[in-house]
């Protein structure tokens, strides 16, 4: 695996990787690997000859100082990690190489980055749209996968590289979760082992809603229902957890598919945020 951290160096790499005719997919992370990531990798692999992956905390989408510094940083693992998942190259940029002295562009996305995340995180799908489409630009994979926990994400760089027409194809990846159903992420390290075990209140009160709505039941009601089931289950706030859809993220106050329900609440001083597709059951005539 080569590892690649000067810029001037990545270009011959990645040149040297393809081969003649190779496909690239590419895996952008900011490390604190989890098997989630690795998920990713085995995607990667599958949809392509060539798997490149990224490791860079990237400064412009943390709105907090703080959330920015105590952000997990394993440089070491994680590199062990993707050599062992067959990952042929990890460029790891400094935000300098990103964004050098007079580094004035900004690329902002309407729409589907305008509520929930957005309303609560200003500037972080700014940064998430500007870097995302920084590291297509440096690598040109063929392939870019990214998971679906984080929802309105993927919804964002699906629509920068529609948008710009990169010439990327954007793979979104089931999230990953944990045996008892919590999703992973770097952010679970931060919790206490007590509030690790309450946080699965998250994707319970999730499917029981969905279940709920799926079966006709309405909307509201089952949202204030989840929304209660957290913050009798230990979560302090509950930022929003809301019925949308999946392609706009509008809030839905009726059921109609494609849909998600997509919340971000938080316990022991660490938000977390989640989500389920809902399915409408098939209802059979007597």
């Amino acid at each position: 695996m080569q590892i690649i951290r000067a810029l001037d160096a990545l270009k011959p790499a990645l040149a040297q990787l393809r081969g003649s005719g190779d496909t690239l997919a590419l895996v952008p992370t900011m490390g604190a690997l989890h098997d989630g990531h690795l998920a990713l990798v085995a995607e990667a692999k599958a949809v392509a000859t060539r798997v490149a992956a990224t490791i860079f905390v990237n400064p412009l989408q943390f709105n907090d100082p703080k959330d920015l510094a105590r952000y997990p940083r394993t440089e070491e693992a994680d590199l062990a990690r993707l050599e062992a998942a067959g990952c042929d190259l990890v460029w790891l940029p400094t935000p300098a190489q990103l964004y050098p002295d007079g580094f004035a562009t900004n690329i902002s996305v309407r729409g589907v980055s305008e509520r929930w995340e957005g309303e609560h995180r200003p500037g972080h799908f700014d940064g998430v749209a500007t870097v995302v489409a920084k590291l297509l630009l440096a690598v040109r994979p063929t392939h870019a996968l990214f998971g679906e926990k984080d929802w309105q994400q993927l919804a964002v760089i699906r629509r920068v590289e529609a948008d710009l027409g990169i010439g990327v194809e954007i793979l979104g990846h089931p999230t990953v979760r944990e045996a008892d159903g919590l999703a992973m992420s770097s952010r679970n390290a931060l919790l206490s082992p007590e509030k690790r075990s309450k946080a699965v209140a998250l994707p319970t009160a999730l499917h029981a809603a969905g279940k709920e709505i799926g079966a006709g039941g309405a909307v509201g009601p089952a949202l204030e229902r989840a929304k209660a089931a957290l913050l009798s289950g230990g979560f302090s706030t509950v930022d929003y957890l809301a019925l949308v859809d999946s392609r706009s993220l509008e809030p839905l106050e009726k059921p109609r598919e494609p849909m998600r329900l997509i919340a971000a609440a938080s316990i022991g001083g660490v938000r977390l945020i989640d989500n389920i597709p809902v399915t409408l059951e098939q209802q059979v005539g007597r």
